[in-house]
């Protein structure tokens, strides 16, 4: 998120300053237009918050460096004077870009918070502790950052949004709502357990899925510059000499003529495809579509679905109090999902029929399509009972063990029909290799295209 401090004047003189984030320069700019006319301001200046380098001593004292956030350069003297430092120099950062931390060091600090906050240490000095401790610089600043607007009562969840950047929106979320509720541990806990999670299923649907693509593609280059390049070398030389090809030589060179003939069209299907799917999914159409049909993939897409119901079970137990208060932590879970067709079927299918309706949870899931008849028949017993909470903590870590389980088989299966494909397509190489090298002429003397060559050449 970017930080922006602006200066305007009413149409009566009267000047007024104001402050607003947005996720990029750009955007704004446009919210300060856009404000700006509503309110029919004349925008006399905009300042973007940057970092800079300072360094300074304070007495005698070895000169200490160190960056900080502000809107100019006088804002960050100004600070290091009212510490009692002597200011040495300040530099703006020209290149203020900041790497996003990994997912490691995120859930590192969201599971140690939590383990701090069970031993009821206050949230201030939490901070101040994995502030020295955190090695990664754009986690470490942003903590330090955050510790300064939360020690100037700025409210948590506009403190932490800002920084959802780092973060990612529905973690910044959680944490900035666990500061206002009454249960912090447990909500850094339940944040933790599902970074965790969805790390965990990526790495496991990299395995199963992205890797054997990879290598799939990886060999296919090989086997086309196999083909298209290093065998014609030694079977043209056969054709040069009028000498009859055997049936799989003969097959790979017509082939290996039309890779050579033919190298745009071949490119055009090898990368156009894949390009023009990353595009489209990019778009919200194509997201939608793509997270509607992953969920009907054979055999992996019963593990996604399951994965996406086990997340937005996990969260909604984390935020649910009472069927009073169930809108809310609905629309949230069905956000975490990171699913936008799921998301889309809650929002616009189930929570309005409960809003508008007074349909109960397990009626309007059921009519959302996005959950199994488990999962419903599970709803439908905890919300008789008034344990829905407690069914939905059941589900979550019913459908993590059904699917950490399968996801391994499958990753095993995966790998094994890797490598029978490998050794399939190494056969049939060795095979056209082995059949080429048996080629002989029809006699024992040289053939007539052998002979002309020989008499071009005296």
């Amino acid at each position: 998120m970017v930080e922006f401090k602006f200066t305007a004047q009413r149409l009566n003189g009267q000047s007024i300053s104001g402050s607003l984030s947005a996720i990029s320069s750009s955007d704004g700019k446009k919210k300060i237009s856009r404000l700006a006319e509503k309110n029919k301001l004349k925008i006399q200046s905009i300042q973007k918050k940057s970092t800079y380098f300072y360094r300074v001593r304070k007495g005698d004292e070895k000169p200490i460096k160190g960056e900080q956030k502000a809107f100019d350069k006088q804002e960050v003297e100004e600070a290091l004077l009212r510490m009692g430092y002597k200011v040495l120099s300040i530099n703006k950062k020209l290149i203020n870009y900041q790497r996003k931390p990994p997912t490691s060091d995120i859930v590192t600090f969201v599971k140690i918070s939590a383990e701090l906050l069970e031993q009821k240490l206050p949230y201030s000095e939490v901070l101040n502790l994995l502030i020295n401790d955190t090695e990664n610089t754009a986690l470490k600043n942003t903590l330090k950052e955050i510790n300064n607007d939360l020690k100037k009562g700025a409210d948590s969840e506009v403190t932490f949004l800002k920084y959802q950047g780092i973060f990612g929106k529905f973690t910044a979320y959680m944490l900035g709502l666990a500061s206002k509720s009454g249960n912090m541990t447990e909500i850094y806990l339940a944040t933790a357990k599902f970074l965790e999670r969805r790390e965990e299923f990526r790495k496991s649907l990299r395995s199963a899925l992205i890797t054997p693509a990879v290598t799939m593609f990886v060999l296919l280059l090989a086997v086309l510059f196999y083909v298209g390049y290093i065998f014609p070398e030694t079977a043209k030389l056969f054709v040069r000499f009028g000498i009859d090809l055997p049936p799989m030589t003969a097959f790979t060179l017509m082939f290996s003529d039309f890779l050579i003939e033919n190298p745009l069209l071949i490119l055009a299907v090898l990368f156009l495809p894949p390009i023009a799917f990353v595009y489209y999914i990019r778009t919200s159409k194509g997201r939608m579509v793509f997270d509607r049909y992953v969920m009907k993939m054979p055999v992996i897409g019963s593990l996604i679905h399951k994965t996406l119901i086990e997340v937005f079970c996990r969260v909604f137990y984390t935020l649910y109090h009472g069927s009073a208060e169930s809108i809310e932590p609905i629309r949230i879970a069905a956000e975490a999902t990171d699913n936008k067709y799921f998301e889309h079927r809650i929002k616009q299918i189930a929570i309005p029929l409960m809003l508008q309706k007074g349909v109960g949870m397990t009626e309007a899931f059921e009519a959302s399509g996005v959950f199994t008849t488990t999962a419903l028949s599970r709803f439908h017993s905890g919300e008789e009972s008034g344990t829905i909470k407690n069914t939905a903590l059941q589900l979550a870590n019913y459908y993590e063990a059904d699917t950490v389980h399968k996801l391994k088989n499958l990753i095993e299966i995966i790998q094994v029909v890797i490598a029978m494909i490998i050794m399939v397509i190494m056969i049939a190489l060795t095979l056209v290799s082995a059949e080429t090298a048996t080629v002989r002429p029809k006699s024992p003397g040289l053939s007539s295209a052998a002979v002309e060559m020989e008499n071009n050449k005296g």
